[in-house]
């Protein structure tokens, strides 16, 4: 019995949703440099793991994010904001704590997103029926800059 090739659809649905261009990097490790020129710490650059289709989306509902404490432990202000990333199936499969950013948004797109980053909670989700592959997000958290 013959498998499902899923190839014409999954080139359907890239042209259809990955519109925009996402970035999968490891942050720099190493302790930052003082740079003599700027008077400020530079951090090791970030090692670029992927870059070109994609798609961040919402995985839940706006109301779908929870936050911590657990049993026993003492509250905290930081949030899961669950978010997906959609890729080709040719991309590489992404390391948990990876960054996500989106580097290009297309015409009539959210201009607010770029720069935006998200942290890679799973490896990815795996199926033997794919038409995209389909990593797990969440939101980093946003700081004011300059805020009070």
């Amino acid at each position: 019995m013959a498998g499902i090739d899923l190839s014409g659809i999954a080139r359907v649905v890239e042209d259809l949703v990955l519109l925009d261009t996402i970035q999968f990097s490891l942050p720099g490790t190493g302790a930052p440099v003082f740079d003599q020129d700027t008077g400020e710490y530079v951090y090791p650059q970030a090692e670029i793991f992927y870059e070109g289709r994609g798609a961040v989306q919402v995985a839940s509902s706006p109301g779908g994010v929870s936050s911590l404490p657990l049993p026993n432990l003492p509250w905290s202000d930081e949030t899961t904001s669950r978010y997906r990333a959609l890729t080709p199936l040719s991309a590489p499969i992404a390391e948990r704590d990876m960054l996500v950013t989106v580097v290009a948004i297309h015409p009539g797109g959210d201009l607010a997103l770029i720069g935006r980053q998200w942290r890679v909670t799973d490896p990815g989700v795996a199926g033997t029926l794919s038409a995209v592959r389909i990593t797990s997000l969440d939101q980093v958290q946003q700081t004011r800059e300059g805020g009070a």
